[in-house]
């Protein structure tokens, strides 16, 4: 099962493309209309809303009055708190009926129009945004019968597009016609989604041979959105963006290395299904290669898990937090960082063996083959931090 968070602002025709993925085969649960439902007329919910609110927010068929409840709650925090009080729980309960009820293969789009505002992201596999400019989305709302003042009022009262970007994984422009979304929806439902959920059912890590690409300045902000994922997965233990693509300005594979804390792999052991379930299926229990004379294997041992997103490549090491290998993985990095002539050798290098190693599939041969340059960065690593060097 994938569950995917579809979220944007209002009038960006957020819609249209819940519409889509439920002709595809997703199983499409609206936030809003749960939101009705659990105000329905008989419903504990209207009853709770009323008691609360007074009579006066019923309209004569006694169904909930959703401008006059607006009115009491617009501006005045407390009653939004006691709104919301009411219905998220009852909300949160249908939606897991929902997810609980769906197929084992499904995949669940989880339209969610406030999933920024309320730090969602880290829940799903993957997280869309529909964007459109602000004159398009002006457009639809009056044409939806919406007062222009009104409408950006909501649309300044919701996050802003800044927001919305640093948690997308997938940005849907919506601005031009309707064929133009669709057809991205399309696109990457068969390109990312389908291969992504049997990924993430199959314990299956997304494959194939990365190369070693210039710098992308967008690598920091996707592995904060991993990072996050990763960090809910393990209950909020520490994690490290680490290896190639964490410093800034050096060449690397398109692979986000991450480093996970824990006590011990015993406890390590113990986070393999909620990681699985999260997206990283353990690949094995792994050795890294000791750096320092003295010392014990068993301290540089390590389990070893990758993500399963064809979109996105990972791999999460799991380490003892504070342990010689995890040390050794920030230190280096953080070298690198500070070093730039060892920046510039070390992307010399990665880029000449990466041509000479082309069709190393599995990344094997090419690992090897930087083991000298690595074994004689560890002393001017040490040095760096002996030194007092570091920034």
């Amino acid at each position: 099962m994938l569950r995917v968070g579809l979220s944007g602002g209002i009038g960006s025709g957020k819609s249209t493309v819940a519409g889509r993925f439920a002709e595809h085969g997703a199983v499409v649960i609206d936030a809003d209309r749960l939101a009705r439902e659990v105000v329905e007329p008989g419903t504990d919910g209207l009853r709770e809303v009323v008691e609360a609110f007074g009579a006066d927010v019923l309209g004569p068929d006694g169904a909930l009055d959703r401008p006059a409840l607006a009115a009491k709650v617009f501006g005045d925090e407390r009653a939004l708190a006691t709104l919301n009080g009411i219905t998220h729980p009852r909300i949160a309960a249908r939606t897991g009926e929902l997810i609980a009820a769906a197929p084992e293969d499904a995949i669940i789009v989880h339209d969610v129009p406030l999933l920024v505002e309320k730090d969602m992201a880290p829940l799903y596999h993957l997280v869309v945004i529909v964007h459109a400019d602000l004159d398009q989305r002006l457009a639809r709302l009056r044409d939806r019968g919406l007062p222009e003042d009104d409408a950006r009022r909501r649309i300044a009262a919701q996050a802003d597009d800044g927001r919305r970007r640093a948690v997308a994984d997938v940005w849907l422009d919506n601005s031009g016609t309707p064929d133009l979304v669709l057809a991205q929806v399309d696109a990457l439902w068969a390109d990312r989604l389908v291969r992504y959920e049997s990924n993430v059912r199959l314990r299956r890590y997304a494959s194939g041979a990365p190369v070693v690409v210039p710098y992308d300045a967008t690598w920091p902000a996707q592995a904060a959105r991993v990072a996050a994922r990763i960090r809910l997965a393990a209950g909020g233990r520490a994690v490290e963006h680490i290896g190639s693509t964490s410093v800034p300005g050096l060449a690397a594979k398109d692979v986000l290395d991450f480093q996970l804390g824990v006590r011990s792999l015993d406890e390590a052991a113990e986070l393999e299904e909620a990681l699985a379930q999260a997206g990283f299926p353990l690949l094995g229990v792994a050795e890294d290669t000791v750096r320092h004379e003295g010392d014990a294997p068993e301290d540089w041992h390590k389990r070893l898990h990758a993500g399963t997103d064809p979109g996105r490549r990972v791999n999460l090491h799991v380490r003892v937090e504070g342990g010689p290998a995890w040390t050794w993985a920030i230190r280096f990095r953080d070298w690198l960082r500070a070093d730039a002539a060892a920046r510039e050798e070390y992307a010399a290098l990665k880029l000449e063996l990466a041509r000479a190693h082309r069709g190393d599939a599995d990344g094997f041969a090419y690992g090897e083959a930087k083991e000298p340059w690595m074994a004689a960065a560890t002393a001017r690593v040490d040095a760096f931090y002996r030194d007092g060097q570091t920034s």
